[in-house]
């Protein structure tokens, strides 16, 4: 079970342990049933108001499942992403950026850095 920590400037850091392998288990839902405030609105990976920054912290491998169609489109138009990054991600299938959408990223047997903005 990885150990997923939570942190923010406004916010005490709050480490969870996440069940890996779940298909629709995403940082925002662990978040959630944690009580952890990440902003969110559509929950759909179309807004931008979720992302959150990603440290892997066991280094073993890819960083969190891989980024859905939607997800790349938000990275990008927030410039959060780059062409170079997502045509590497398509060779290599790995996670080129450490920003990700919380409602999106789906979790897997590492320890993460969830970095998110608070108000």
């Amino acid at each position: 079970m990885p150990n997923i920590t939570f942190s923010s400037p406004l916010h005490k850091d709050k480490t969870v342990y996440a069940v890996a392998g779940s298909l629709t288990k995403t940082v925002l839902s662990l978040a959630k049933e944690n009580h952890i405030p990440i902003d969110f609105g559509c929950e759909n990976g179309e807004c931008s108001t979720c992302l959150v920054k990603v440290t892997n912290l066991s280094n073993k491998g890819p960083m969190g499942g891989p980024l859905t169609d939607r997800e790349i489109s938000v990275l990008k138009s927030s410039g959060k992403i780059t062409k170079d990054q997502i045509e590497a991600m398509k060779v290599d299938d790995t996670v080129h950026t450490s920003w990700r959408l919380a409602c999106q990223m789906v979790l897997r047997d590492e320890d993460l850095l969830i970095e998110y903005p608070s108000k």
